[in-house]
C-alpha cells in the first residue's frame, strides 16, 4: 500500500534556485565543468533505482531480518544481494568518491541528494554503502599510500564494504574506558583481540570482503582517551594479488536483535588474535576515527530525513482517501458520506510540521553538504576555513535537531493513519521504529547536544556562532525592507537577538558551575536548530515571493509551509530558552537514591 515518490522538484529548488551550487562548485577545480543538466540527471536516475529497486524490498526484508549461521556468517534478506549487484553495476558507490580510485568524483552536496533517497526507500540498505562510505574516508585521510591502493578501489566500487567498530559491552560514548588490544608482531602487523558490540553491517553476503575499522590499545599506551589506536581487519587477508585469501580471526558472535533496521546486520563482533594494520600514528586513532564519525553523524540526519520524506508522503495520501466525519465548517465533500480527513485543523497540522521539518532540513543539509565541497576544495584558504568551521559548528545540529524532528514525524505520520498507523500492514509502524535508532547512534542526541555547547560554542567564546549569525544578520538586512519578507525576517531577527544573549548568559553560568552546562545543553541545541531552519526558511520564502507571479503552484505551498513555520514552530524557542535558564538546581537536587 505504501508508496515513495523522489521529492526531485523539491531538491532542484534547493540546488539550483535556492543555494545555485553550481556558482560556489565552479569555484573548485575538480567541479570547474559541473552543470545542472548533470546534477538533474543524477537525480533523476538516484530517484529510479531508489523507488523501483530499493523501495520494494523494504518491507518484505524488514519482515524477514538477517539470519546468522552457525558458522557465524550472515544472510541478508532475499532481494539484497541482487540490489547491491545493482547498486555496484550502475557506479552508485563511487559516485563521490576520488578519482584516482575509481570514483566519479562529484560533489558531496549530489551525493548527499541521491543518499536522502536511498533512506527513503530502506534505510536499512543505505547503511551498508554509508558505513562502507565512511571507511573510505576515513582511510584516504590516514592510510598509508599502500593502505590507499590496497584498500580503497574496492571500497569505492563496492566489492568490498567497511564497518566502523568502537563500542565495546562497557563503554560506548566513554572510549576511554576501551580494552580492546593490539600487539606489535615482528612483521608490522598487529593481533587485535576484544569484544566489539552494535557494529553495523559487521557481517553480511552483499560483498567479497569486510573492512573493519578497529579502535584497540597498543601495550604500554597511556590511560583514557590518548591511548586510542585504529586498525584495519579485514574478514579476509589479502593475498599478494590484493584479493581475499585467507579468512581472518575475526568473526560474527550474534545478531542483535533491535526494534527496527531489521534488515541491516548489527553484529556482535569477536576479535581473537586477528591480523590488523595500523591507521595513522600511533595513540592517535579517535583522531582518525572522527573522520568516519564525522561524516556519519551527518549521514544519520539524512536517515531520519529521507524516514521523514516517505511517511509524510503516505500520510498526506492517506489523509486525502480517508473519509471520517464533517469539516466543522460544513461538508467539503457532499457527495460522499463523509469527508476526507484533510478537512480537519489538526490533521493539516500535523501534515504541515512534518513539511516544515522537511523541507527546512533539506536546504540545512544540502547548504552543510556544499560547505563540505567548498573546505575540501576551494582555492581561498579563508573560504575554506570558513566552510571548515561551518561543519564543525553545525554537525552535532544536522544530527541531533534532524532525527529528534524525524522522530516526531514519523510518529506524526503514523498519528494520521490512526489505527491503521499502528498495523504493520500499511507500512507506517517500520518508519518510527527505524526512526528511532537516529536518536542514538553515531553519539546520542544529549551528547551531540554537549559538543554543540561545550566544544562549537564556548570553548571558542561562540566565535563560530557569531560567524554564522553573520549570515543571519546579513540576510535580515538584506531583506529588511522588503515589507512581504517581514512576516519571515521579524520573528527571525527576533530569534537571532535572543540567541546571542541566552549564549552569553548560559556561558557565564557555565563558569560557576559545569553542571549548568549540561542541564542547558539540550535546550540549546534545539534553539540553534530553529535559528539555523528559520534562516533557511527566510531565504526558501525569499524565492518563493521572488516567481509567486510564476503560475507555479509550486512556489504557493513554499510560501504556505514557511508562514506555518514561523508562526507555529519556531515559537517553541521562548519556552526552551525558559526551561534552559531554569538552571542544573532543579535536576541535581534529588538524591541518587531517591530515583
Amino acid at each position: 500500500m505504501a508508496r515513495y515518490t523522489p521529492p526531485i522538484r523539491d531538491m532542484q529548488f534547493v540546488l539550483h534556485e535556492l543555494l545555485e551550487v553550481e556558482t560556489d562548485l565552479r569555484r573548485i577545480p575538480a567541479h570547474a565543468e559541473l552543470g545542472r543538466d548533470l546534477i538533474d540527471q543524477v537525480l533523476e536516475e538516484g530517484g529510479k533505482f531508489c523507488s523501483e529497486v530499493l523501495f520494494p524490498l523494504n518491507r518484505p526484508a524488514d519482515e524477514a531480518g538477517c539470519q546468522r549461521a552457525d558458522d557465524g556468517t550472515v544472510t541478508t534478506p532475499a532481494g539484497f544481494r541482487d540490489a547491491w549487484r545493482q547498486f555496484c553495476d550502475a557506479g552508485w558507490p563511487t559516485l563521490t568518491c576520488d578519482p584516482e580510485f575509481g570514483g566519479q568524483g562529484l560533489p558531496s552536496v549530489v551525493g548527499l541528494a541521491f543518499q536522502e533517497m536511498m533512506n527513503s526507500a530502506s534505510q536499512a540498505f543505505t547503511m551498508y554503502p554509508g558505513l562502507t562510505h565512511g571507511a573510505y574516508d576515513c582511510l584516504h585521510a590516514h592510510g598509508t599510500p599502500a593502505q590507499r591502493a590496497q584498500f580503497l578501489p574496492r571500497l569505492v566500487s563496492g566489492e568490498w564494504t567497511g564497518t566502523m567498530c568502537l563500542t565495546e559491552p562497557h563503554c560506548g560514548t566513554d572510549l576511554g574506558l576501551l580494552r580492546s588490544r593490539a600487539t606489535p608482531q615482528a612483521d608490522g602487523s598487529y593481533r587485535i583481540t576484544g569484544n566489539k558490540i552494535f557494529i553495523s553491517s559487521g557481517e553480511h553476503d552483499l560483498a567479497e570482503n569486510i573492512v573493519h575499522l578497529v579502535l584497540a590499545r597498543l601495550p604500554d599506551s597511556p590511560a583514557g582517551t590518548k591511548g586510542i589506536s585504529l586498525f584495519i581487519v579485514p574478514k579476509f587477508l589479502p593475498d599478494a594479488d590484493g584479493n581475499p585469501g585467507d579468512r581472518n580471526a575475526v568473526s560474527c558472535s550474534r545478531i542483535e536483535e533491535k526494534m527496527g533496521i531489521h534488515a541491516n546486520a548489527t553484529c556482535a563482533m569477536d576479535f581473537d588474535e586477528a591480523t590488523g594494520w595500523l591507521v595513522g600514528e600511533p595513540n592517535k586513532g579517535l583522531n582518525a576515527m572522527f573522520v568516519m564519525m564525522n561524516a556519519a553523524r551527518i549521514g544519520v540526519g539524512l536517515q531520519s530525513l529521507g524516514l521523514m520524506e516517505v511517511a509524510c508522503q503516505n500520510a498526506s495520501d492517506y489523509a486525502k482517501e480517508r473519509l471520517q466525519m464533517r469539516s466543522l465548517t460544513g461538508p467539503k465533500a457532499p457527495d460522499k458520506p463523509a469527508d476526507p480527513i484533510i478537512v480537519h485543523p489538526d490533521v493539516r497540522r500535523m501534515l504541515l510540521t512534518q513539511r516544515a521539518w522537511i523541507e527546512g532540513s533539506r536546504a540545512f543539509a544540502a547548504w552543510l553538504a556544499l560547505q563540505a565541497d567548498i573546505a575540501h576544495g576551494d582555492p581561498d584558504a579563508e573560504v575554506r576555513r570558513d566552510a571548515d568551521e561551518m561543519l564543525a559548528l553545525l554537525t552535532p545540529v544536522v544530527k541531533a535537531f534532524l532525527t529528534d524532528n524525524g522522530f516526531a514525524s514519523t510518529n506524526m505520520a503514523m498519528q494520521v493513519l490512526g489505527g491503521h498507523g499502528y498495523i504493520r500492514e500499511w507500512g507506517m509502524e517500520q518508519y518510527v521504529r527505524d526512526a528511532r535508532i537516529n536518536m542514538i547512534y553515531e553519539g546520542t542526541n544529549s551528547i551531540q547536544s554537549l559538543d554543540l555547547l561545550g566544544r562549537k560554542v564556548l570553548q571558542d567564546a561562540g566565535a563560530k556562532l557569531r560567524k554564522f549569525g553573520k549570515l543571519v544578520s546579513e540576510l535580515i538586512d538584506d531583506a529588511g525592507t522588503d515589507d512581504d519578507m517581514a512576516e519571515f525576517i521579524d520573528p527571525l531577527a527576533d530569534l537571532a537577538g535572543k540567541v546571542e544573549k541566552f549564549t552569553m548568559e548560559i556561558g557565564m553560568k557555565a563558569m560557576q558551575n559545569p553542571d549548568e552546562a549540561g542541564a542547558a545543553a539540550v535546550d540549546y541545541l534545539r534553539v540553534i536548530g530553529h535559528l539555523v531552519l528559520g534562516y533557511f526558511w527566510a531565504r526558501m520564502a525569499r524565492v518563493a515571493l521572488a516567481k509567486r507571479d510564476s503560475g507555479d503552484s509550486f512556489y504557493e505551498a513554499k510560501l504556505a509551509v514557511a508562514r506555518f513555520y514561523f508562526a507555529r514552530l519556531m515559537p517553541e524557542t521562548a519556552g526552551l530558552m525558559r526551561s534552559a535558564r531554569s538552571g542544573a538546581a532543579n535536576l541535581m537536587a534529588l538524591d541518587a537514591e531517591l530515583f
